[in-house]
């Protein structure tokens, strides 16, 4: 059995040498009380990908901690996250970036995006192509986000055990990182987030400039399924 714990303060540990990273504990179907010990140790940003399960934890949990979504977003839910999300990492349309700017403006506050970017070889995950990432930046002037502000990019590279294809997919998510910081000029954009990395390849996503890594079953240990 994983003994969380130790496994907060093992990342916590392995993060230390990169200042701009952080560990964002994936609690998806946990019991409160597993994140409670994460917490009581330090770790104070938690990811959901369902938004009912994080409406419930947020309800329940200290009013401190910060809640991300990292699961695909429908936008006729945004309206239940908006009042109190702290970053949602998953939007891969411009359609549901007008849906989180509706909801946001109605909670009268800006919400945090990063834009996902699919990299991995997989057809199943969700997110930009680079190219459609670059049409919807140079469109931006055209559309109201004037309660969004998008911090950064999310990738996920792919599932395979070859090092060097993962390293490749997150070479080429920082460069497209650095090629939107550079050539985007627009006051609902501030690069500064690049989440990339999991239980499996969180190593080489460091190495590659990553900000965020999201560790799920390595802390809690495997997904509860329902």
């Amino acid at each position: 059995m994983i003994n969380i714990t130790s496994a907060i303060q093992h990342y916590n540990q392995e993060i230390s040498g990169y200042p701009a990273a952080k560990l964002i504990a994936i609690s998806k179907t946990k019991p409160a009380e597993d994140l409670m010990v994460a917490y009581q140790h330090g770790q104070r940003i938690f990811g959901e990908n369902k938004v009912q399960e994080m409406v419930e934890k947020h309800e329940g949990l200290p009013k401190d901690i910060q809640w991300h979504m990292v699961g695909h977003l429908q936008r006729n839910k945004v309206k239940y996250i908006a009042p109190f999300v702290d970053l949602i990492h998953s939007v891969d349309s411009p359609r549901l970036l007008l849906a989180i700017n509706k909801e946001a403006t109605k909670a009268n506050r800006i919400i945090d995006v990063l834009l996902q970017v699919h990299i991995a070889t997989e057809t199943t995950k969700f997110g930009f192509s680079p190219s459609e990432l670059v049409e919807t930046m140079n469109d931006l002037p055209n559309i109201n986000i004037a309660n969004v502000r998008i911090v950064g990019l999310m990738g996920m590279a792919t599932n395979t055990e070859n090092k060097e294809t993962v390293e490749e997919e997150f070479k080429a998510l920082k460069t497209l990182f650095e090629q939107i910081k550079t050539t985007t000029h627009h006051g609902s954009v501030h690069m500064a987030e690049l989440s990339m990395g999991m239980s499996g390849d969180y190593k080489e996503a460091l190495e590659n400039g990553s900000t965020m890594i999201r560790i799920g079953s390595a802390i809690f240990g495997e997904r509860n399924y329902v």
